[in-house]
């Protein structure tokens, strides 16, 4: 495990490697946690801040840092763990969702796991709504094991969902005859955002969406419908994330790109993850757009657009 003051997610030689995870692993409490280090632009020590009236429990208060305005966030509270009592100075990891800065207070930092993908589980089953889960995936390292955490979700809870806004959706405008029916592919590892892709695709009027939880699911389906009649149907449009247990979306894209009878496939990446230092590799991977999660609206504007020039 890398020593956490070399932290470095430009890293050129692990990003030319497919289906790679750098897992930046902390602790809450006494339990173990992680989250992609593409994620965090720096680590700090626990700072004053200024308090927010009316402001989520969560939510400790604001400060300035490089001239950003960061809002920190207790992960002790959102996890409902207590934090040890010899723990005097907490750490903030901080990390920029879209046009947020966000710094999580944590207990500790651990350091950089690096792994593949596909030593990632998705989390199990267990009793509530899917929906409301705050765990996307779990990596069993050495005798440890790590939840890895639904960022977004937790910060969209803290923001009353309003960084996911979706937009006018409904002045989004079709060719004429465009068939909705087709099958759309949403593959994204959180169940809360695949269902928010869903609906946005189903208010637009789409009337056929698939959602897969990882790659290896989404890839496996696509697959099996080589041998259709009618492939352009059943795999009208994949829509894919790029971080997901079993399988990211850099490799689901170089799978289709690469085989003769899929390569045409209409494919967008949206993600968190899409910023200057990744998205290199996406139009390397052969993506046809690609759009940060508060682009929604216009994503499903070019997954329309790609789909007629494929009819």
């Amino acid at each position: 495990m890398d020593n956490i003051d070399n932290i470095d997610n430009t890293d050129e030689e692990f990003e030319t490697n497919t289906n790679e995870l750098e897992l930046l692993e902390f602790l809450v409490g006494t339990e173990y946690f992680g989250i992609n280090i593409a994620k965090v632009s720096e680590i700090i020590i626990h700072c004053d801040v200024t308090h927010v009236p009316s402001s989520p429990d969560a939510v400790e208060g604001v400060f300035m840092h490089r001239d950003r305005l960061v809002t920190v966030v207790d992960l002790h509270k959102v996890l409902n763990l207590s934090k040890p009592d010899n723990n005097e100075r907490s750490l903030l990891v901080v990390c920029d969702f879209d046009q947020l800065s966000i710094a999580f207070n944590v207990t500790n930092v651990n350091g950089i796991q690096r792994l593949n993908w596909s030593e990632v589980e998705k989390p199990p089953a267990i009793s509530g709504k899917a929906e409301e889960s705050l765990a996307t995936g779990v990596a069993k390292i050495e005798d440890k094991i790590i939840m890895i955490l639904d960022f977004e979700k937790i910060v969209c809870d803290m923001n009353s969902g309003q960084e996911f806004e979706i937009g006018k959706l409904e002045e989004i405008e079709a060719p004429h005859n465009f068939d909705y029916s087709r099958k759309v592919i949403v593959v994204e590892d959180s169940i809360f955002l695949s269902k928010v892709m869903a609906d946005a695709l189903e208010k637009t009027g789409f009337t056929n969406v698939l959602q897969f939880y990882n790659g290896k699911e989404a890839w496996d389906y696509i697959t099996s419908q080589k041998g259709s009649t009618n492939l352009s149907y059943n795999v009208a449009a994949v829509i894919s994330d790029i971080e997901m247990p079993q399988m990211d979306g850099h490799t689901l894209v170089r799978l289709i790109r690469s085989d003769k009878v899929l390569k045409s496939t209409p494919i967008v990446l949206f993600s968190s993850l899409i910023h200057d230092n990744l998205r290199q590799k996406g139009e390397t991977a052969g993506a046809d757009a690609q759009y940060s999660r508060s682009q929604l609206s216009e994503c499903i504007k070019t997954v329309i657009e790609l789909m007629e020039k494929e009819r």
